[in-house]
């Protein structure tokens, strides 16, 4: 498909797959094994610029656009879901969000040392009585003249336990609830009454950090409200959309691994007198990983191209979200049955590839939620409101 993008696209395609290949991927079982951030690959991916992807060279970034940010998700999913994960949250909500709605002044304090990994960034809009359904967030933000006091807690932040800075939502006006009620703050680790809770110990994408965040009359400037105040969660919704279609990503480049690894081993796996490519049950689940992930690729970069040109693409990032988890979800299963009990083995990639796509259909929007987006926007079309 390399037809379809620009030169400097395929140039930054080959160069992250090489880094992906040699950096990335032989840690990945140790990453997964010993539950560790590889600080080292992040450094040396800062180094590359990759942390900066898709904001404009004017803010530290690469300037690659959301298309060269789903190259850099799709490769990097290829070799290991943590370091792709703790990338992500990174870009694609924790800084975005600053990058989407971010002053000027914000966005030269915050967002260029984000871009260029001098700091990492997180994202906190979950909390305990308020997943899927985030309009339920508790997190308390009360007025105290030049300062906002934050009370309350936010849960599986992925990079939470690290991070330098937050994207934080909380409450700024109970009455109004989520349609003007909820307000958008920058947090820093070092404020006061901010700190890290518990740590969590995952099935899955072991080799990411995802905590606890407890605010304890944490002490927020006026000035680090972050985009119009009260609009808090029309900057969260703005900013899933950007996530949800670099997971889409994500799940493409972790299908394609799939793929990749079954057409090897098919072809040199023999039993009944032959290679198991020769076997008509094994060609069809290859064909099928094939044609998904085929359509899969047009639908993310297609999505991409359109934030490229400033379309809205609320409907469309949904659908990267539910199509790319779930594809990657059949390719992982498929090779689990192309492998046989080899792919049931720890220490193998499929085994962890295996629990590392599980979380690709619940986290940012699981895919209930996500078929909600996409039904309602398409309701709206013929004048029809969905409440969900």
């Amino acid at each position: 498909m390399d037809f379809t993008f620009s030169k400097e696209h395929q140039l930054l395609r080959r160069t992250i797959r090489d880094f992906a290949e040699k950096e990335v991927a032989p840690r990945a079982a140790e990453v997964d094994e010993r539950e560790q951030v590889p600080y080292d690959v992040l450094r040396k991916a800062a180094k590359m610029g990759l942390f900066g992807m898709p904001f404009p060279r004017e803010y530290g970034g690469a300037g690659a656009g959301e298309t060269g940010y789903c190259i850099l998700a799709e490769e990097l999913s290829r070799a290991c879901a943590s370091t792709v994960a703790t990338i992500g949250a990174h870009i694609g909500i924790g800084a975005m969000a600053i990058y989407l709605d971010g002053t000027p002044k914000q966005k030269d304090k915050y967002l260029k040392p984000l871009a260029r990994g001098e700091k990492i960034a997180a994202f906190g809009l979950t909390e305990s009585q308020a997943g899927s359904d985030a309009a339920r967030i508790r997190t308390r933000a009360v007025r105290d003249g030049d300062h906002w006091i934050l009370n309350g807690s936010k849960i599986w932040i992925t990079n939470g336990g690290f991070a330098d800075t937050f994207s934080i939502f909380a409450v700024t006006d109970p009455a109004l609830g989520a349609a003007g009620g909820v307000t958008a703050f920058i947090v820093e680790k070092d404020f006061p009454g901010f700190k890290v809770g518990s740590l969590e110990e995952k099935m899955g994408i072991r080799g990411s950090s995802t905590a606890e965040l407890i605010f304890e009359d944490c002490r927020v400037p006026h000035e680090n409200i972050l985009g119009q105040f009260g609009a808090g969660f029309i900057t969260a919704l703005k900013t899933l959309d950007m996530g949800r279609i670099t997971l889409g990503a994500g799940g493409l480049g972790g299908a394609q691994a799939m793929l990749d690894g079954c057409v090897e081993y098919a072809a040199s796996r023999e039993a009944f007198g032959g290679p198991i490519a020769s076997k008509q049950a094994i060609q069809w689940m290859i064909a099928d990983m094939a044609m998904e992930i085929e359509a899969l690729r047009s639908l993310v970069y297609r999505t991409a191209w359109m934030v490229d040109n400033h379309m809205p693409v609320t409907k469309m990032a949904a659908m990267c979200k539910v199509f790319g988890s779930e594809v990657q979800a059949r390719a992982v299963d498929k090779a689990v049955q192309v492998f046989g009990g080899m792919g049931y083995m720890r220490g193998i990639p499929i085994e962890r590839a295996f629990r590392d796509a599980r979380i690709c259909e619940i986290f940012e929007g699981t895919s209930e939620v996500n078929r909600i987006v996409i039904a309602s926007d398409i309701f709206r079309q013929v004048g029809v409101r969905i409440r969900s």
